[in-house]
C-alpha cells in the first residue's frame, strides 16, 4: 500500500482537526504517494531513530511528538532537528505525527495510559463539542461509501479502580507500571485512591478539572513546582515524566496500523528517546 493509505487510517482514527492550536501533527516530511515498506513507531524522532528506519529498511517513521513545531528559514545540519531533516530526506523517508490530536481521540493516549493502570468506566475528562467525522464504512452494501459518525473528543480522561487502593499502593503501582524512574507527588493524607484523573505529558492544565471531577489523585507526565503547593490538600497529583506517561503510545499506533494492514511490516522503535535520565 502507499503511504498515503497509511495516512489515511490514522487520521480516521485521529482527525488532524483534533490537534491544539498551537500543534503541527501530520505529514512532516517526505512523499505519500510512494509504496509503504514498513513503519518504524516512535514518540520523537532522533538522529538515532531515523537511523534506525534506514537500517530497517523502512521508508515512514510515525511519531507521537512532531519532529517540527516551528518554521525554518534554512536547513543547515545546526541542530538535531535540521540533521534528522536532511537524512530523511536524503534516505528518502516520510515522518508522520500524530501529537495532541491522539492525545484528544476516543481511545488515544490517556485511554492507553488507563487500561494500563486497569481503571474502568473510562470517560474524557474535559470534552471538546461533538465532532462529525466521514470515513468509508467497511462492510456491507455500503462498502466504501462515506458514512458520518459523531465522537466525543477531548482533553484528559478519568475512571475509576474497582478495588480502592491506599495512597502509597496506587504511588507504588504507577511507579512499576510506567517503570517511572522517579515518582513526584504531594504529600500523603491518609485518603484512599479509586477515582483517578490522568493527562499524558504536560497535563497540569487539567488538575483543577480533575479537582471538580471529584477524582482522588491526578496522574501526568510534568507538574510545576508552585502546582504542588496549590493542590497539596485538594488531589493526590502525580507526576511520573513526560517520556514515561506517553511510552505506550506506540502500541497505539501498532493497534490502529495491524487492524488495518495486517500485511504491513511495524516495527517498534528499540531507542529510549527519553532526554531526561536519572542518577
Amino acid at each position: 500500500m502507499k503511504i498515503k493509505e497509511i495516512i489515511d487510517a490514522l487520521e480516521i482514527f485521529a482527525p488532524l482537526p483534533l490537534q491544539d492550536s498551537f500543534d503541527n501533527a501530520g505529514l512532516q516530511i517526505g512523499l505519500t504517494d510512494v509504496e509503504a515498506t514498513g513503519a518504524l513507531l516512535c514518540l520523537d524522532v532522533t538522529e538515532d531513530v531515523v537511523e534506525e528506519a534506514i537500517n530497517q529498511g523502512v521508508n515512514l517513521i510515525i511519531s507521537h511528538h512532531p519532529l517540527m513545531f516551528k518554521g525554518y528559514k534554512s536547513i543547515t545540519g545546526k541542530d538535531y532537528t535540521e540533521r534528522c531533516i536532511i537524512k530523511a530526506i536524503k534516505n528518502e523517508i516520510a515522518v508522520y505525527s500524530m501529537h495532541t490530536n491522539l492525545d484528544n481521540a476516543p481511545n488515544g493516549v490517556n485511554y492507553k495510559i488507563a487500561e494500563k493502570i486497569g481503571l474502568k468506566n473510562v470517560r474524557v475528562l474535559e470534552p471538546k463539542e461533538y465532532m462529525q467525522q466521514d470515513k468509508p464504512e467497511d462492510d456491507g452494501d455500503n462498502a466504501g461509501l462515506p458514512v458520518t459518525e459523531w465522537l466525543t473528543a477531548g482533553a484528559g480522561a478519568v475512571g475509576e479502580f474497582e478495588e480502592p487502593m491506599t495512597e502509597t499502593e496506587f504511588l507504588k503501582h504507577v511507579k512499576k507500571t510506567f517503570e517511572a524512574g522517579c515518582v513526584k507527588h504531594t504529600k500523603l493524607t491518609g485518603r484512599l485512591i479509586s477515582k483517578v484523573a490522568i493527562c499524558g505529558g504536560a497535563g497540569a492544565f487539567l488538575m483543577e478539572k480533575a479537582v471538580k471531577e471529584h477524582a482522588d489523585a491526578f496522574l501526568t507526565g510534568e507538574i510545576k513546582y508552585h502546582d504542588y503547593f496549590y493542590y497539596e490538600d485538594r488531589i493526590l497529583a502525580t507526576e511520573i515524566g513526560h517520556y514515561e506517561s506517553e511510552q505506550y503510545t506506540k502500541e497505539i499506533l501498532r493497534d490502529i496500523l495491524h487492524k488495518k494492514f495486517p500485511a504491513l511490516r511495524i516495527e517498534l522503535t528499540r531507542i529510549n528517546t527519553n532526554p531526561i535520565k536519572y542518577l
